[in-house]
C-alpha cells in the first residue's frame, strides 16, 4: 500500500536559515502520525511544502499519490498553526461557508455543521458571532472547518495548543475516531505527551532534521530497559543530587519533582533506590519503565539542543 505523504530528501532554505535539511519518511495509510519536535525544528516548515504553500528547494513530495498541488485540497483538511476566523461571522455560517467552498451542497454542509457543533459543545452558539467566542471555542470551530468535508487526509499543525484540559480532551477524542474510520491524521506538535497518547507512527525532527522515525512502541523498546520515573517526597535536592551523578544515571530528564532517568551501565536499580534511601530521601515513586518520547528526544539531542530550538522559533519553521 503506497505512502499517503512521502518526502524524499527535501530541503528548504529562507535566506541564510536552513530550516528543513535532507528530511525524507514516510506517513502510512490510516492511523494518527506525528511529527514532533520543540519550536522552531522545522514542522510547520514541513507541512507548508506538503500543502503546496511553499516549495521545497530541492527533494520531492508526494501526497496522496500524487506531486503535492492545490488541486488536491478537495481530499485533504488542513488546520494551520495560525488560526484565521471572520470575528463578524456567525458560527454556523461561517462553518456552512467552509463547507460550500470545500465541495458540500448547503444543506449537507448545514447539517454536518450542526452534527458537529453538538459535538463539541458549541450548539448554543450558532447563531453567535465569531469574535463573542473564547480563542479555544474559536479553535474548535476551525478544527470543525477543517473535517466537515470529511477528508481523506487531515493535516493538523498544532491542534491543541492553547486548550484548556476539558477541550483538548474533546478534540483528541474525535481525532482518534477519525483515525478509527480508516482515515489518516497527521498532526504536528512540541508537546510529546500528546504524541505518546496519540500517535501510532512519529516522526522527529531537530534543527530541521531527522533524528527518530518509526512506531512509538519499537521506538521505545530499542530505547531499552534501564529507564526509571522517580518521585519523592522530601529532600529534593538530595535526590537531584544523586540522580545526577554520572555513576549512578546516563542521562536525566528533572521535573521537579518528578525524575525520569536511565541507569547508568553497570548500575542495578535496587542499589540506586538504596543511595536515595540513605540519603534521606522521600521516595513515592521508583519504577523501572518504558522510557518517555521526551526523555528519548532529549536524549538522542541533547537538553541544550532542545531548549535552544524552543526559543529559536525562526521564520515559522
Amino acid at each position: 500500500m503506497p505512502p499517503v505523504i512521502q518526502l524524499s530528501h527535501v530541503t528548504k532554505r529562507f535566506e541564510d536559515h536552513v530550516a528543513v535539511r535532507d528530511l525524507s519518511f514516510e506517513v502510512p495509510e490510516g492511523g494518527i502520525f506525528g511529527l514532533l519536535g520543540p519550536n522552531g525544528a522545522g514542522k510547520s516548515t514541513s507541512i507548508r511544502m506538503m500543502m503546496n504553500i511553499i516549495t521545497p528547494d530541492e527533494g520531492s513530495i508526494a501526497v496522496l499519490g500524487e506531486r503535492a498541488s492545490r488541486h488536491l485540497a478537495p481530499r485533504i483538511g488542513f488546520l494551520p498553526e495560525e488560526r484565521g476566523l471572520y470575528k463578524k461571522m456567525k458560527v454556523l455560517d461561517h462553518l456552512i461557508f467552509f463547507g460550500e467552498i470545500k465541495g458540500l451542497s448547503r444543506g449537507d454542509a448545514r447539517s454536518r455543521s450542526a452534527t458537529w457543533l453538538d459535538r463539541l459543545g458549541l450548539a448554543q452558539w450558532a447563531d453567535k458571532p465569531v469574535e463573542e467566542l473564547s480563542k479555544g471555542m474559536q479553535q474548535k470551530v476551525q478544527f470543525i472547518g477543517t473535517l466537515l468535508h470529511e477528508p481523506e487526509l487531515l493535516v493538523l499543525d498544532e491542534p491543541f495548543s492553547g486548550l484548556d484540559p476539558v477541550n483538548s480532551r474533546v478534540m483528541k477524542e474525535a481525532v482518534v475516531d477519525i483515525a478509527r474510520q480508516g482515515r489518516t491524521v497527521l498532526f504536528s506538535t512540541h508537546i510529546m505527551e500528546q504524541a505518546e497518547q496519540l500517535c501510532e507512527r512519529i516522526v522527529i525532527i531537530a534543527r530541521g532534521e531527522k533524528v527518530v522515525d518509526g512506531a512509538v512502541r519499537d521506538i521505545k523498546r530499542e530505547a531499552g530497559t534501564r529507564h526509571l520515573m522517580v518521585g519523592v517526597t522530601e529532600q529534593q535536592d538530595a535526590a537531584r543530587r544523586i540522580l545526577s551523578d554520572r555513576r549512578w544515571t546516563s542521562s536525566l530528564l528533572d521535573s521537579g519533582a518528578t525524575w525520569e532517568a536511565d541507569l547508568a551501565t553497570g548500575t542495578a536499580p535496587d542499589a540506586l533506590l538504596r543511595a536515595l534511601v540513605e540519603g534521606g530521601v522521600g521516595i513515592a515513586r521508583f519504577s523501572v519503565e518504558d522510557p518517555s518520547l521526551e526523555s528519548i528526544f532529549i536524549s538522542r539531542v541533547g537538553a541544550e539542543a532542545a531548549t535552544a530550538e524552543r526559543s529559536e522559533a525562526t521564520h515559522g519553521a
